[in-house]
Formats: structure tokens, C-alpha cells, sequence
């Protein structure tokens, strides 16, 4: 309790005031869970967090919350047990103190732990026994165990339940303390002739949310006799003794007593519960009912205990009373000196009044017996101030020179105000230091680590590190991922770096596909106070993994309707029915294919070419193959392990589309698509007609022009020469053709056959053609080898 009205309460000390922050959060809150904005909530700047080296003091307490410096927030260290913590004591809060220095200010700070439901009440024994005679009469009351539920409020036991009721019902008193007393009721007689044994349930239930429960089961042998119940004389007795009593001091005697006779009316006294469960520390003679101390008492712990003890006959009737033993405090614990902030060195240049350690000192006595003063060792430079609370500044209270005096062991020394006094002391050993001026420095100049992809997010990829030549603090390396962005999105969305070890890990699964490396850079920076820092480039490479299975392009595979490929029968050997195309995303030899005819109708007849997934016979095609066969690919690519897709190809064997229509009846298109082919067809036949019609007419024109010069040149008249006629020349250069020579021909024909005229010409190789007036040619001797021949002369012909 002095702890508590200790750290509750708002003091002033040297540099600043302090302020009170609360919060409440529930218990078993997960690691790194945010519990507060403290910067905020106190009016700070993240920088006065940095600056003033901000840290949590929670004495000698557990630390379950710790402090982010960067973000200003308070986060969870440690999973918080309510339970654990505080037992049934509520409300349960954490006080600690948020200490910032230079100048120096405290902010005390309650975080109270609110209760979850994630305990289920329990029965301390496996089950319940009562032998019950057969003459108890209705309404007997027989007390039964209570559960127990480590949870407090609404999440503790709230109700019970007995199952099933046609004899006993239950009966819950609530006790002045906030207990519950469960009873059961005999509602109906026994009768042991028809039931010698009853079992039933009794079933706890909290209050929480999800409802948790416990259960225990209750045999009852019904006998005869003993219908009375004993009656304590007391329902409260209380007594008081102090903390440090010896073993075996008496605390009580309880009495009880039982209208029965003989037997039945012999009483035994048991403990039935203590509070907190320390049901060990006490003990009771069971037939004297005197409750003595068997355990030590700590006023500290638990200041008060209730027990309850229970007073039963032979008959298992009983009646409950309360003990509530109230402890007294002596003075039996030192001062306990807790170092708050220490500063093992000290800059020389540091000016007076500058703090070094900050103390607090706790005792856990109350009245005079905690009250605490302390002092240090005289001809030292330092003095200790004091604060409210028990709070001392350890300051400079002088000049420090390094050269004279390198280090100083300050003794501490506190006492209580008790009879006796108690005293503890504590030595603080402070260095005397320069300041920080070196920087960190990496092992090497830049790094460069791979990574398979689709790993797992968190993996650990590789350690950079960097050294500082400084010493202590001002040694500390953290590291630190500088903002960049990679494609777009930030670098921290890819990888993250440990503070403290220089880990790189990744934060998500990478993807080949995506991203085959990236680069960032990477800071470390010391402790030091300005702090000093470098920088170094690391490159990441991803490594690709066989994680895509190939992706069949063709044939496409519809369910509408069957596609099918067809085959003449006349196709020859290695004739190319289809090829099938794939492809992989994945890289290297994740992408190799190779092709395998898995399943054919005739495997004699196909087969797929292993590289380029090509469909050929590999023999005649015959009358006697079917016309529907059906060919099963398999893609398969090269990774390990390989990963591959299938692919069904319909082959029809026939010469004709009826044939194929009669084996393939589903062999259609859907309406959108023969519409489409219709509509293409027919504008397809009217462009073509369209285009023989114009190269008719085209044709025709150029005959009648042609047929006019011819008229014009050809035509018998006067005694105009014969102007020959030549077409194109084709001819065998080399001359080992089967045309030896190149000859023009002059062909003049008319619609009478017989008055056609054909006159072979000089060779292609002359280069020289004369033409005389008579129009008769004039050629060498050798080289006059044409053929003139008439059919017949007319004075007037017509050319065609």
C-alpha cells in the first residue's frame, strides 16, 4: 500500500514538474500491443523523448511496459497476467515513472489492468460425498464446495447450478465480504429402499464473456438417522496478531455444536478456504476446533486473511464460520535503495548541478517504520538532493577534472525511523569520460545477399554489421532502414532491419515475376549524444522458383463446344496435324517445356514432338483408323519439381465435314460466332466478285486497245514495211538450257487460219535488227536461220 500511495502521488523534482497520466488496458494484451500515446497525452514532443534520454522506472517490479522513444508511444513488454500480478486485489494497477533528463522531470503513470475473462472457475476437489440419512427432513441444507475463479467482478463465479433437482435444490447466500456460500436444500425425502445413491452436478458459472464454467459431481449415500446439522456459536471471529509471530501461535477456537446424539452428534473442524489460497500457513485440530499459525505472516503481502472453517458430523451435515485475522506491521524490511538512472561516465566538461543518478528509495513499512532518510560519503564532489516521495537527485556540486580524478565509488546510505533502525547502502561507481567522436563503420563497402522466391515473411535473410571505436554508449550501434522506395512502393514494405543486430528480414513474400532485385541503403548510427552515423548500400537479388505451371495457349479449351483438328486420310507420314502451345512465366529452366503424348485413342497413329509440342502421324493414315480419335498432351516444364498442364486435342480422321458431323454431332459453334462467319463470308464473296469484275473489264480494255494498235500496223495497204512485233525475251544465259537461242516471232493472224502468217526472226543474240525500204531484213549469212513461210497471199487481210 505505501508503494502504491507512493507512486500515485504528483512531485516536483530539479529540472521540472511532474504530471499524472492514466490508461487502462485489459490484461494479456499480445507483445508490442500500444498502450498510449505518452507524448501526446503529456504535451511532449517526440523529440524531448530522444533528447532527455526517456526512460521507465518501475523500482523493483517487473518491467511489462516499456517505451518507444521514436513513436512517443507506450507498448507491452511482457504479456500482463492480472492474476499474477495482483491476485483478487482490485482494483490491479501498474505505477512506474517516466524520467527525463536535463533538465530532469518525472511523470508518474498508472496503468490500470482490467480483467479478461480466461479464467474458468474450478473445484479444488474431484468430487463431492455426503451420506445423507433417509430421515432428513425437507429443507436440510448441506454446503457445498465453492469454485474458484482467479478472475475478479463480473468474471468470477456468479451463479450455480445443481443438476438434476428432484431431490436437492440449490441455495446461494451472499456473505457480508462479497463471498458466496452454497448451500443444497433436500427439497423432497429420501428414501433409501428405492435410491440408496443419488449423483448429481453442480456446476459453476462465471459472469464473463464467452460464460465459463466448472463442474464437479456429487455422490450421496443415503442413509439412515442424523437429521441434524451442527451450529457454529459464532458466524464471525475475529482476532489480530503480529507479521512476525512464531509457528503455532494460536489465532481462535471455533465452536460448534449438534442436537444429535452419540455419533452423530461428534463434530469435526476442517478449513474449507482461506483468502488468496493460502489455506497452508494456518492449521486447526479437528476435534478441538483451535486455529493456529503453521506459516509465516508477511504484513507487506496480505494485511488481512478471512478463513473459513467448516464444523460437520459423521452425517456430513455441517455449518460454516468466518475467522478474519487481522496482521500487524513491524519493522522488518531495510530501505531499498533502487537505482532509477545511472550514469556510469561522465563527460569532464559537464557543469554543476548536473545529475548523475537518480534514486529511489522504497520501504515497505508502514507509519515510522518506512519513513527513510539518506546521505553520501563526505569530499566528493556531488550532493544528494532530495524530493518528495523519497525521490533523491545524486548532482554535480562542482568542477570534475579527469586528469586529477579519473572515477568515484559514491557510498549511499539510507535508514528507516523504526525501533530498531534499519539501514542498507549502495555504491555507485561513475566513470569520467570524453565525448563521442567516432562514427560507425561498416565491414564493407556494400552488400549483397539473394533470397529464393515465395519465402516466408520474417525470414532472416543476412547480417550487415558495423563497428564503433567508442566505448559504452557511445558504442551502441543502431541500425537504421533509410526511406526509399523500390517500383513505387516504399522499401520498408519489402524489408525491415533489427536495431540492435543489423538483421535485414523480409517483410513479405517476394515474387520473382515482380521483382528480381532492389536496392537500399542503411544506417547506423551510435549512442552518442550528438549522435554519429554512415551509411551503406545493400542490393538484394531474388531467386527464381519453379511456382507457375505452364499455361496452354492452344488448342483452347472450350466447353460449348468440341473443336476438333482434321486429317485427310490421304495425309502422309509425319503430315502436321496442330501444335500445341504453352508458355511459362516462370525464368531459366522453370520455362524449359517439353511435350508428352499422354493418353491417344491410337498412339501408332500421333506423336508430339518433345520441344516444339508439334502433332504428327507417324504412319499412313489407313480406311481402317476411326474418324474420332482423342489425344491427351501433357506440358511439362523443367523446374524441380516439375509442374505441368494437360491438354485434350479432338482429331478427325475423314475426308469430308458430313463424316465429321456423324462422329462429332456436338462439332458446333455457338449463334454469335456463325453469325459473324456468315456475315464475313458474304462480304468476303462480294469483295472478290466486286474485284474479278474490275479485272474484266480491265482485261478487256486492254485487249481492244491492243487489237486497235495491231490493226493500225498490220493492216495491208500501200508499200508500208512490216514493223515485227516483239514480246518479252526469255532466254538461256549460259546457254545450257533447252533453248539453244532466243528467237522474235512476228505473228500476224486472221480469222482464216489458212491466210495466217508466222515468220521466224533473227536469234535473240544479234544485237542489230535493219530494216530496209522494201521491208525486207537484212541479216549475216550466218546467221540467217529463220523460216519464212506463206500460207497464202491476199491483197487484203485482217488481223485479229
Amino acid at each position: 500500500m505505501a508503494r502504491r500511495v507512493l507512486l500515485l502521488i504528483c512531485f516536483l523534482s530539479l529540472g521540472g514538474a511532474l504530471g499524472q497520466v492514466s490508461y487502462s488496458i485489459p490484461e494479456e494484451m499480445s507483445k508490442g500491443s500500444l498502450v498510449g500515446n505518452i507524448a501526446q497525452d503529456l504535451g511532449l514532443d517526440v523529440k524531448r523523448l530522444k533528447s532527455g534520454k526517456a526512460r521507465i522506472y518501475t523500482g523493483d517490479s517487473a518491467e511489462y511496459i516499456e517505451l518507444n522513444k521514436e513513436r512517443g508511444v507506450l507498448l507491452i513488454r511482457e504479456r500482463i497476467d492480472r492474476e499474477a500480478l495482483c491476485a483478487q486485489t482490485t482494483p490491479c494497477a501498474l505505477h512506474f515513472q517516466i524520467i527525463l533528463e536535463n533538465p530532469l522531470e518525472f511523470f508518474g503513470v498508472t496503468v490500470e489492468i482490467l480483467d479478461v475473462n480466461d479464467n474458468a472457475p474450478i473445484f479444488a476437489d474431484k468430487e463431492i460425498t455426503f451420506d445423507i440419512s433417509e430421515s432428513s427432513l425437507t429443507g436440510a441444507k448441506f454446503v457445498l464446495e465453492t469454485a474458484v475463479d482467479d478472475d475478479v467482478g463480473l468474471n468470477s463465479v456468479q451463479r450455480y447450478f445443481l443438476q438434476p433437482t428432484d431431490n436437492f435444490i440449490l441455495k446461494i447466500q451472499n456473505m457480508p465480504d462479497g463471498t458466496k456460500n452454497v448451500e443444497m436444500i433436500l427439497n423432497q425425502a429420501l428414501d433409501r429402499e428405492k435410491q440408496d445413491q443419488i449423483s448429481l452436478v453442480l456446476t459453476a458459472v462465471d459472469g464473463g464473456d464467452p460464460q465459463l464454467s466448472g463442474t464437479i459431481p456429487i455422490i450421496i449415500t443415503v442413509e439412515d438417522a442424523n437429521d441434524n446439522a451442527p451450529v457454529c456459536f459464532l458466524s464471525v471471529y475475529k482476532t489480530s496478531v503480529a507479521e512476525n509471530a512464531p509457528k503455532g501461535t494460536v489465532l481462535a477456537t471455533v465452536k460448534a455444536s449438534d442436537a444429535d446424539q452419540g455419533q452423530n452428534a461428534r463434530i469435526e473442524y476442517h478449513i474449507a478456504k482461506a483468502s488468496g489460497g493460502n489455506v497452508n500457513i494456518f492449521e486447526i485440530d479437528k476435534n478441538e476446533g483451535v486455529l493456529k499459525l503453521s506459516g509465516d505472516f508477511d504484513y507487506e503481502k496480505i494485511k488481512h486473511y478471512q478463513i473459513d472453517v467448516q464444523a460437520r458430523d459423521p452425517g456430513r451435515h455441517s455449518d460454516t464460520c468466518k475467522v478474519i485475522v487481522d496482521v500487524n506491521d513491524v519493522n522488518d524490511n531495510k530501505p531499498l535503495i533502487n537505482v532509477m538512472s545511472r550514469a556510469s561516465s561522465l563527460s569532464e566538461n559537464s557543469l554543476s548541478g548536473t545529475v548523475v543518478t537518480m534514486l529511489n528509495v522504497q520501504d515497505s513499512d508502514s507509519g515510522e517504520n518506512g519513513k527513510v532518510n539518506c546521505i553520501i560519503n563526505e569530499n566528493i564532489p556531488f550532493s544528494l538532493k532530495s524530493s518528495t516521495n523519497n525521490f533523491f537527485s545524486l548532482v554535480t556540486d562542482g568542477d570534475l577534472d579527469r586528469e586529477l580524478e579519473s572515477d568515484y565509488d559514491i557510498i549511499v546510505t539510507c535508514a528507516d525511523e523504526g525501533v530498531p533502525s534499519l539501514s542498507s547502502s549502495v555504491t555507485l561507481s561513475l566513470q569520467i569520460s570524453d565525448v563521442n567522436d567516432n562514427a560507425p563503420v561498416f565491414d564493407k563497402s556494400s552488400y549483397e545477399a539473394s533470397v529464393q522466391e515465395n519465402n516466408t515473411p520474417g525470414l532472416s535473410i543476412f547480417t550487415i554489421r558495423a563497428t564503433d571505436a567508442d566505448f559504452n554508449q557511445n558504442a551502441r550501434v543502431s541500425y537504421i532502414l533509410e526511406d526509399s522506395s523500390v517500383n513505387g512502393v516504399p522499401v520498408s514494405s519489402l524489408v525491415s532491419v533489427s536495431a540492435d543486430g543489423g538483421i535485414i528480414h523480409a517483410v513479405q513474400s517476394f515474387d520473382y515475376e515482380q521483382i528480381k532485385d532492389f536496392k537500399f541503403r542503411v544506417k547506423a548510427q551510435d549512442g552518442g549524444s550528438p549522435p554519429l552515423s554512415s551509411n551503406v548500400s545493400v542490393r538484394i537479388l531474388i531467386q527464381d522458383q519453379n511456382d507457375n505451371a505452364p499455361q496452354v495457349l492452344y488448342p483452347v479449351q472450350s466447353g460449348a463446344s468440341v473443336v476438333a483438328e482434321i486429317v485427310p486420310r490421304s495425309a502422309d507420314v509425319g503430315y502436321l496435324v496442330t501444335k500445341v502451345v504453352a508458355v511459362d512465366v516462370d525464368s531459366g529452366q522453370n520455362a524449359w517445356l517439353s511435350y508428352k503424348l499422354q493418353k491417344a485413342a491410337d498412339r501408332a497413329l500421333f506423336e508430339v514432338g518433345a520441344q516444339n509440342g508439334e502433332i504428327r502421324t507417324v504412319r499412313q493414315v489407313t480406311d481402317k483408323d476411326a474418324v474420332k480419335q482423342r489425344l491427351t498432351v501433357v506440358v511439362e516444364d523443367n523446374g524441380q519439381p516439375p509442374r505441368s498442364a494437360t491438354v485434350n486435342v479432338n482429331v478427325a480422321v475423314a475426308d469430308s465435314f458430313p463424316e465429321v458431323l456423324s462422329e462429332f454431332p456436338d462439332f458446333t459453334h455457338d449463334k454469335d460466332y456463325n453469325e459473324n462467319l456468315t456475315f464475313y463470308l458474304v462480304l468476303a464473296l462480294a469483295v472478290v466478285s466486286f474485284l474479278f469484275i474490275v479485272s474484266l473489264i480491265a482485261i478487256l480494255s486492254v485487249k481492244c486497245y491492243r487489237w486497235r494498235r495491231e490493226r493500225m500496223f498490220c493492216k495491208s495497204g500501200a508499200n508500208l514495211p512490216v514493223i515485227p512485233y516483239y514480246p518479252p525475251l526469255y532466254a538461256d544465259v549460259g546457254g545450257t538450257g533447252t533453248l539453244q537461242h532466243v528467237y522474235n516471232y512476228e505473228v500476224c493472224r486472221t480469222t482464216d487460219s489458212r491466210k495466217s502468217d508466222l515468220k521466224y526472226t533473227r536469234p535473240g543474240s544479234e544485237s542489230i535488227i535493219s530494216l530496209d525500204t522494201s521491208g525486207t531484213q537484212t541479216l549475216t549469212h550466218a546467221q540467217r536461220g529463220y523460216v519464212d513461210k506463206t500460207v497464202d497471199q491476199v491483197s487484203s487481210s485482217e488481223w485479229f
